[in-house]
């Protein structure tokens, strides 16, 4: 590749920077819930069109709504009054020669597998669906039939940044929340839904975590009840975060809730996330494919769930991106930061990217005459990596790669 461009970044790395704010929307927050089923369902496209006709055709399910539906808390537990409402959306190959495939059917198959797998309370009947997939464009499907080499060429021109490594406070963000929604925690807080969001910001070495934990009804009494069981967990997230090794730790869970107004006043819910009442979600609203939203890094717009893993750079080099930089900074120990910038040309090979272009942060030590020896390793690393770009493929289809 000739379209390299690499530079040094002046400027502090943000974990050592004195300010840093960043959130995480938990597994069960509706617009994770969008972003993850409409992954799968690629994924599943994406095996089904390999075994059935040996290649993965066009496919861009990009797009979902849920909508919010209706519900009714209650101490000891409450009711659904209306379902849950995902509106499938975008663009797909249905017909090969006579052959159909039955996008419908994955797509709500592979929807209701995944609640069953990551909530403990949806049921089926909680959710209706509406298929809004349709056949793709015939310029897009057209990409796949052109294939250039052994790379089909990029079916959108784009952008993505990726970063590394991620800071400690990112981390934290990432491990607490998994914390929260890890089974042995369930067993001992059954109260705690599925649907968490943490925001963090870091003050040197101090973290404040305001955190919203969908509260499930069943298991709360009343609402002193309520407080005791959010006091606890409040105190086990302090505890949690000063063992990570911060100086101070200051945790509020579900801020709105007000005392003595009873279940109006309180954040809970029947099956353990907002999207049964109160919020809707939808595709690229939620956390990058590292699973947080930094709000110190650069951001790309491009949404990666659901997109396919063979020509859609939106999803390969947006992952791809931060691929690249975790290498960089593990295989040069000379790196502190590094940001990946890729940049395609629709219809170029996926593999020859319009831009490459590396911005990174050196270690305070390093001299200036070793910023070459840098400069020639990241190139290396890019010229290397986009040679075996078709593996990292092949692992976005079995989803390993994706946050």
């Amino acid at each position: 590749m000739n379209n390299v461009y690499v530079n040094e970044l002046s400027r502090t790395p943000l974990e050592k920077q004195k300010f840093e704010i960043c959130e995480r929307k938990g597994m069960g927050h509706p617009d994770t819930i969008c972003d993850s089923i409409m992954n799968q369902v690629s994924i599943e496209l994406s095996k089904e069109y390999k075994t059935r006709f040996g290649v993965i055709l066009h496919h861009n399910v990009d797009k979902c709504l849920l909508g919010a539906g209706e519900s009714q808390p209650s101490f000891n537990g409450g009711k659904i009054i209306n379902p849950m409402s995902i509106i499938f959306g975008d663009r797909a190959t249905y017909r090969v020669g006579e052959e159909l495939i039955d996008v419908q059917n994955i797509a709500e198959r592979t929807a209701n597998e995944w609640f069953k797998k990551n909530f403990r309370f949806v049921k089926p009947e909680h959710l209706k669906f509406q298929n809004q997939i349709l056949p793709g464009s015939m310029a897009l499907q057209d990409i796949f039939s052109r294939k250039l080499s052994t790379y089909l060429g990029a079916n959108d021109t784009s952008a993505t940044v990726g970063y590394a490594p991620l800071t400690f406070t990112e981390k934290a963000v990432i491990w607490t929340e998994q914390v929260l929604n890890d089974y042995s925690y369930k067993l001992k807080h059954p109260e705690v839904g599925e649907d968490i969001k943490i925001m963090a910001v870091r003050k040197d070495n101090e973290i404040d975590f305001t955190v919203a934990i969908a509260m499930v009804d069943q298991f709360i009494a009343n609402e002193d009840d309520y407080f005791k069981k959010k006091e606890e967990i409040r105190g086990e997230i302090t505890d949690l975060l000063l063992r990570y090794g911060y100086d101070d730790a200051n945790v509020t869970i579900n801020a709105l809730d007000v005392k003595g107004r009873e279940t109006d006043g309180l954040y809970l819910t029947v099956l353990g996330t907002s999207a049964e009442a109160g919020d809707s979600g939808q595709v690229g609203r939620g956390n990058d494919v590292r699973g947080i939203i930094p709000l110190n890094r650069p951001a790309s717009s491009e949404a990666a769930a659901g997109k396919n893993p063979n020509s859609h750079v939106g999803k390969i080099y947006n992952v791809f991106g931060h691929y690249l930089a975790d290498i960089m900074v593990n295989k040069i120990s000379e790196i502190d930061e590094a940001y990946v910038w890729l940049v395609s040309q629709i219809g170029q090979p996926i593999n020859i990217p319009k831009v490459a272009s590396v911005q990174y942060i050196p270690k305070p030590y390093v001299k200036a005459e070793d910023k070459i020896n840098i400069s020639n390793m990241i190139d290396d690393i890019l010229q290397r990596e986009f040679e075996h770009l078709d593996k990292f493929c092949d692992s976005l289809i079995e989803g390993v790669t994706v946050c």
